[in-house]
């Protein structure tokens, strides 16, 4: 009888003259879209400085777009050592001129390979990674995704008490912090078929470092085993993780070419043995030993993202919960922490001396797709960080992108207790002590108290 009453009362205002019947707009849907591209960014080998000697492996930017509930994101992967504050901020506002996507809606990260001219950059070569992710918004399509974890320990603690002169150096620390994980997020149309793979590993990319040739290093050879394994219908962009304290587990390559340059630096008179060796000269290419040792490190580098590769494609195959719709949000935000400068040289070993120097600002984001938390930091992250950021989330599935939307003047971010040794990163990082941890962790906590309450 209600239903009856209710019927004959709204034909009974629509019938009344000037009557206005008050219709509810449509909530927006949460139906996912997604589209990947990538486009290859290698600069020209004219381009090049005299210490390059060409180019070994392309370079690409990789982009993946996703749509829903009115808002769209872009994550953009970039074979590249690490954009400044000001390439980061010009490229982003490129992307956003295309694709009206908002800056704070965006994670520009960088894999962070060694094996290109550090602060390399020209307008064609922005204008390239803005283009991708134009190029990729294009492709929307109806989709879904799954986030999934899996295990690699192809990295290591990279920070060890040399056993003979029982100081810190660098060599693979097998007892100490590394996080083993490989987070996965994998993205499919609605029939089932790849669109692309979206995964996050802390390993520093250094393999190649030693070629003197552009390379994509680690990061590059797996998304293109992965490529290659969907028949390129596929995209498949790495994001650096917390990896300012871990390297790949297999180095030695690079400590003994390391040693050949310090050796043949010493017979000119120079001693460089506490210092980084530069790149592009004291290498005989010719001596048999040092091309034993490079064509090693060609090897490694294929199989090492072979086997990254495999555990991507497992961890792909057996996420089996796919959802179609999702809620986004975005925020990003800036923490300003104490600063020092120091006033001494030398890699590690000894401690540093330090005066006050200018506050560093450390820019945050985060982006929450779904049930899942994609954090970042503009800075290289010691992996202890993200393991308590990962302990007090709200969200179980939680990664960081490092080396993300520029890169902090920071130098390296250590933990609190890293502070404690006299490591190459803490000597070089512009971070006073017991700052820069709390700083990150409730600047991110912060932003996720404030997704909970707007997703109520």
């Amino acid at each position: 009888m209600r239903h009856l009453f209710a019927a004959l009362l709204l034909v009974f205002l629509a019938a009344r003259p000037g009557a206005i019947l008050a219709v509810a707009a449509p909530k927006p849907t949460k139906a996912l879209a997604v589209g990947a591209a990538k486009m290859n960014i290698t600069p020209a080998a004219s381009e090049l400085p005299k210490s390059f000697l060409g180019i070994y492996d392309s370079l690409y930017s990789r982009a993946i777009v996703i749509s829903s509930n009115n808002q769209t994101v872009a994550l953009v992967t970039v074979d590249f050592v690490g954009l400044s504050q000001e390439v980061a901020g010009r490229i982003i506002q490129k992307i956003g001129k295309l694709t009206s996507i908002p800056a704070k809606n965006i994670m520009l990260t960088a894999t962070h390979t060694h094996s290109v001219p550090f602060g390399y950059t020209s307008e064609a070569f922005e204008s390239k990674i803005a283009n991708s992710v134009k190029l990729a918004q294009q492709k929307l399509q109806p989709a879904r995704m799954g986030y999934g974890t899996g295990v690699s320990y192809l990295n290591v603690n990279r920070n060890r008490i040399d056993p003979q002169t029982r100081r810190w150096a660098e060599g693979p620390n097998y007892e100490g912090y590394s996080d083993k994980t490989v987070a996965v997020l994998t993205f499919e149309s609605l029939a089932g078929q790849p669109i692309a793979v979206y995964y996050n590993y802390a390993m520093h990319a250094v393999i190649s470092g030693m070629f003197d040739m552009v390379s994509s290093d680690v990061p590059g050879a797996t998304s293109k085993y992965l490529e290659d394994a969907f028949d390129n219908k596929l995209v498949a962009a790495w994001s650096t993780g917390a990896c300012g304290d871990q390297n790949p587990v297999y180095y030695q390559q690079t400590y003994d070419l390391r040693a050949i340059r310090i050796r043949d630096y010493a017979q000119k008179g120079v001693d460089i043995s506490n210092n980084m060796p530069p790149g592009g000269e004291g290498l005989v290419r010719s001596d048999p030993q040092t091309a034993k040792l490079l064509q090693q490190q060609k090897t490694l580098l294929t199989s090492m993202g072979q086997l990254l590769g495999e555990e991507v494609l497992h961890t792909m195959r057996t996420t089996t919960r796919m959802e179609q719709q999702a809620d986004i949000y975005a925020e990003q935000k800036t923490v300003v922490c104490p600063g020092r400068k120091r006033l001494d040289e030398g890699r590690a070993g000894y401690a540093g001396t330090y005066a006050d120097g200018d506050s560093v600002a450390i820019k945050l984001g985060l982006l929450v797709i779904g049930n899942v938390a994609l954090t970042s930091v503009n800075g290289e992250v010691f992996s202890p960080i993200f393991s308590r950021l990962k302990k007090l989330s709200p969200y179980a599935n939680t990664m960081m992108l490092t080396l993300t939307n520029g890169n902090a003047k920071s130098g390296y971010i250590p933990h609190d207790a890293a502070f404690g040794t006299y490591t190459f990163e803490v000597l070089s990082s512009r971070l006073k002590p017991g700052y820069a941890e709390d700083a990150i962790i409730n600047g991110i906590l912060g932003m996720m108290h404030n997704s909970s309450v707007q997703r109520r």
